[in-house]
């Protein structure tokens, strides 16, 4: 006997479900393409209008359920695909208008997630749809409030300790611009000066590869190492293949030496909203040698606090590509810094950047002198000359610079040493900002002083204090938590006034960016102090 098509379809629901328990995405969609071709057939074979019209549903509902299979696996573009396929047939179809509008959320498309949600509403939906409807439609003004204004709240996260999900953060691209740097490549400029923790950038990664490695040492820790760097560019080439926005925007990074000059792209072409033709590949193939290139360049770990705040193992490593945030460069007297959010990374600025100021990151520890920034940078394949690297190079004091230096990792004498400097700068005529400098390649010593009463009292006069040297150094060297720290030590012991905690409060904004409200950053302060005590 002939088995109707709706009789076929109520036969696949079961093994539907049954996939879609198990999350085996790869098949559900596999499922609901051969039905979807059926049903095409019947579409093409049908003689008459009523047997066409039931036919015509039964494609729309299972384009809809192969797009939320689609949407599931994160094949954002098939999802997009099969949706609009679906709202040809009916373009009231509720269950089509809102996975679309899941979507184009999720694509970081907001308005056009909106128009979606209001075709949606216009079907009058009820019950357990019209909450979906209204939770979206929130979701959407929302965010699209964020990356309207660049005006992020992570308070109540923060101030309920991080147990929740992590928040919903816009895609956001504020007052930057990309431009050749001066050390010949491309870099992240600012259009206008902003104060310190304002956001620039907010992105979401292209792929996140987190886990747990064994202990140092561990025999099976580059095995472990090895098996989670495979999978994250499995994963990224993975997205690669299914979205060319995100190929074409890789291919946009930089590969290492040898490619000569590169184009510098107009900023529009990393917004969500950038017009699809855009995007257009010869080979929408990935080129897996380039890639693989492009990550070894481009990659940024998670930072290390950023994982601690949200009580990861000791051990925990997390490592993704972020598009824009990777046209930044290092300094070793950077003015931004990033805060990882779930998948999203929110770059801030760390201190006040005037336009035309290009914003730079810390790659690696710059609290340290120059020989042992020098020999990190080198680990990454560069050589730093900025502003900080090129003052302490051209000194003529750099030979009793290195005995200090020999007598702090010594570890003994730190406060001869943080005395020493005090007066070899006054004896140098060190003035204005090059004292930040020269104190934050001394700050270990700096630090080992003010954490301990006796030797804060050793010192006295002869090194300022710490709000002093705090203050001095951010400005060379932006927010950072170490710095952050020795002054709330200082407030904690019960010293310090009104005027220190001010500095404390925008030397968090500094190191965590405005992105949320005082009581939150006072408590993530407190973390801070807990997390760098241990």
């Amino acid at each position: 006997m002939k088995v109707s098509i709706e009789e076929h379809l109520q036969q696949l629901r079961s093994r539907a479900t049954e996939l879609l328990l198990r999350e085996d995405w790869n098949e559900y969609i596999n499922l609901y393409s051969r039905f979807i071709s059926l049903c095409r057939s019947h579409l093409l074979a049908a003689s008459s209008g009523a047997a066409s019209d039931s036919v015509h549903k039964t494609l729309c509902l299972a384009l809809s359920n192969r797009a939320e299979g689609r949407f599931r696996s994160r094949d954002l573009p098939g999802a997009l695909e099969d949706c609009d396929d679906a709202l040809d047939l009916d373009p009231a179809h509720l269950k089509s208008l809102l996975c679309k509008a899941k979507v184009l959320l999720d694509l970081d498309r907001y308005s056009s997630a909106s128009e979606c949600l209001k075709l949606a509403l216009a079907s009058q939906p009820s019950g357990g749809a019209a909450d979906v409807v209204r939770g979206l439609s929130y979701r959407c003004r929302k965010l699209e409030a964020q990356s309207r204004t660049g005006s992020f709240d992570l308070s109540d996260w923060i101030l309920n300790g991080f147990s929740e999900k992590c928040p919903d953060l816009a895609e956001y691209i504020g007052p930057v611009e990309i431009r050749r740097s001066t050390n010949g490549g491309r870099g992240l400029f600012a259009t206008k000066n902003v104060e310190a923790g304002t956001p620039l950038v907010v992105t979401r990664a292209v792929v996140v590869g987190r886990g747990i490695l064994p202990e140092s040492g561990d025999r099976h820790g580059e095995s472990a190492r090895m098996v989670m760097w495979k999978d994250f560019v499995d994963k990224i080439l993975d997205v690669a293949e299914k979205c060319s926005r995100t190929l074409c925007l890789i291919y946009q990074l930089s590969a290492g030496t040898g490619q000569g000059e590169l184009d510098v792209p107009d900023i529009d072409l990393f917004k969500p909203e950038a017009a699809e033709e855009l995007f257009v590949l010869k080979s929408k193939k990935p080129d897996v040698g380039r890639i693989l290139k492009v990550l070894d360049v481009n990659c940024l770990r998670e930072e290390g606090f950023s994982a601690g705040i949200h009580g990861k193992h000791s051990n925990y490593i997390g490592v993704g590509l972020w598009i824009l945030p990777s046209f930044v460069n290092h300094s070793c007297s950077p003015n931004a810094r990033r805060l990882h959010v779930g998948d999203r990374v929110v770059v801030h600025a760390s201190r006040d950047v005037k336009a035309g100021e290009e914003i730079t990151f810390p790659y690696f520890n710059v609290l340290l002198p120059l020989d042992d920034r020098r020999a990190m940078a080198k680990g990454w394949g560069f050589e730093c000359s900025c502003e900080r690297c090129r003052l302490e190079e051209s000194v003529g004091f750099r030979q009793e610079m290195r005995e200090l230096e020999m007598v702090m990792k010594s570890g003994t004498d730190l406060d001869g040493v943080a005395v020493r400097l005090e007066e070899g700068m006054s004896r140098w005529t060190v003035k204005g900002k090059a004292k930040g400098f020269l104190r934050a390649s001394f700050w270990p010593a700096y630090s080992g002083v003010y954490e301990s009463e006796r030797l804060t009292r050793r010192c006295g006069r002869r090194i300022p204090a710490v709000s002093m040297a705090v203050q001095s150094v951010s400005e060379a060297v932006g927010g950072d938590e170490r710095i952050l720290r020795a002054l709330l030590r200082r407030l904690k012991r019960g010293g310090g006034d009104a005027m220190e905690m001010d500095k404390a409060m925008r030397l968090g904004r500094g190191t965590y960016g405005k992105i949320m409200k005082k009581a939150a950053m006072k408590a993530l302060c407190e973390v801070a102090l807990v997390h760098y005590a241990n």
